[in-house]
């Protein structure tokens, strides 16, 4: 399956980028243009079946940052380097009929602008450099004001900037601007760093994921040796079925160890987790169960010390499940009632789906007893290609029927799979 990879840059920019990507076959992209850096809010989150974004400008992927860092989606830009800025200088000469060697410039990082003043011998004293923060993204006017202010005293010919709005903003005061333009060559590398990481992804995709479940009687400080013993029996067909171990650890509770097969059948379970209510029967004693999934065993167990706190919270037999994320999912085994009718008129109506979709809907949420569900999930249980699960999952979001609920994070590195539930 490709990699998908959103891209967002200007209308221009993207139109450029188009042009580029022809002979990148194992991966797909989508497009995601602006006219104004504040709408980069708003595609953001229209990106969210997509594995990777890359930004064609610097200033954007900064501006939308810690948004970013909160969603945890692996991101990449177009580097703003020596190559970027010696191109930008090479075109003015060029287009201008005398090259000007008193100018303003704007940029994130003033490093590459010195480097290469230093290496063609421009005095630093006949270039004003304007370094940028964070303020500044949004308030472009401060930049505009920079260069303006400069321009009226005379000390410059001519302005070199990073936005088009402050391109625009200095054309329409006749003060001579340029905007500088990404080179093929760095539009290039950030897209082999997107595919590298793609490969990442598809090399990653059946990682293991290490499960692992704590089990004890509640009410029962030290179970006796028979207790144990019968746990033990009780809990080997599940064992069995999963390729899990389970041991008894100096606390006298159970604790199961195992990866991907013991998540699934987890999952298989959610309305009627039956090795709950055997084990709370044969030994006529409440039972907390807390099972914990991570990429590592040392992250799973505190995964799955949170999920048996949860369960041990209550004086009835409790199971509960903790994520990668650390969502609390559960109480696993006791089934969850919905509005079948207000769903399934919401899914013809608002969805648009038909009704043999919206009748394997339902019986999808029923199923998982209507906890956050992933494409990944919804293609499986339906038994179709990842693309159809997303067609139908956009259909469910555009109506209003599904929301986001948070994201799982099934590999290394990469992006975290969005979750979806009812919004009803």
């Amino acid at each position: 399956m490709r990699m998908k990879v959103a891209i967002f840059g200007r209308k221009t920019m993207v139109n450029h980028t188009d042009k580029v990507l022809h002979s990148y076959k194992d991966m797909e992209f989508n497009f995601f243009s602006y006219s104004k850096m504040e709408e980069i809010r708003l595609l953001i989150d229209k990106a969210y079946l997509c594995d990777i974004y890359l930004f064609t400008e610097q200033l954007p992927y900064l501006f939308i940052k810690k948004k970013l860092i909160r969603k945890k989606l692996p991101c990449i830009h177009v580097s703003f380097d020596e190559y970027m800025l010696l191109t930008a200088l090479h075109q003015l000469q060029t287009e201008k009929t005398q090259a000007h060697k008193r100018f303003s410039i704007d940029a994130c990082d003033d490093r590459p602008v010195k480097n290469v003043l230093s290496e063609l011998g421009i005095q630093e004293n006949e270039v004003h450099i304007l370094k940028m923060d964070e303020t500044m993204f949004m308030n472009y006017h401060q930049v505009t004001n920079y260069h303006q202010r400069l321009w009226e005293q005379g000390k410059i010919d001519f302005v070199l900037t990073s936005l088009e709005e402050v391109k625009h903003t200095l054309k329409q005061k006749n003060i001579p601007v340029s905007c500088m333009s990404v080179p093929k060559v760095n539009l290039t590398a950030a897209i082999n760093e997107a595919r590298k990481i793609g490969q990442l992804y598809n090399y990653q995709k059946n990682t293991a994921q290490v499960v692992i479940g704590y089990l004890e009687l509640k009410g029962v400080k030290q179970p006796g040796k028979e207790a144990c013993y019968t746990l033990h029996q009780l809990i080997a067909d599940f064992v069995q079925q999963t390729n899990a171990t389970v041991v008894t650890n100096h606390n006298k509770q159970l604790v199961l160890f195992g990866t991907n097969p013991v998540l699934e059948k987890i999952k298989q379970h959610y309305r009627d987790f039956s090795l709950l209510h055997i084990i709370e029967r044969q030994l006529e004693t409440p039972v907390a169960m807390g099972f914990g999934v991570a990429l590592n065993a040392n992250e799973a167990e505190k995964n799955a010390r949170l999920a048996l706190k949860s369960a041990q919270a209550t004086n009835d037999s409790k199971c509960y499940l903790v994520n990668q994320c650390q969502d609390i999912i559960g109480p696993i085994g006791v089934p969850k009632t919905f509005d079948t009718s207000k769903l399934y008129h919401a899914l013809i109506h608002k969805a648009r789906l038909n009704n043999d979709l919206s009748y394997n809907f339902i019986q999808f949420i029923t199923k998982r007893n209507n906890e956050p569900f992933s494409s990944h999930d919804f293609a499986l249980y339906y038994k179709v290609t990842k693309r159809s699960a997303e067609r139908t999952i956009n259909k469910l979001l555009s109506g209003k029927v599904i929301k986001i609920a948070g994201e799982e994070k099934p590999y290394v590195k990469g992006r975290p799979r969005k979750l979806f539930n009812l919004n009803l």
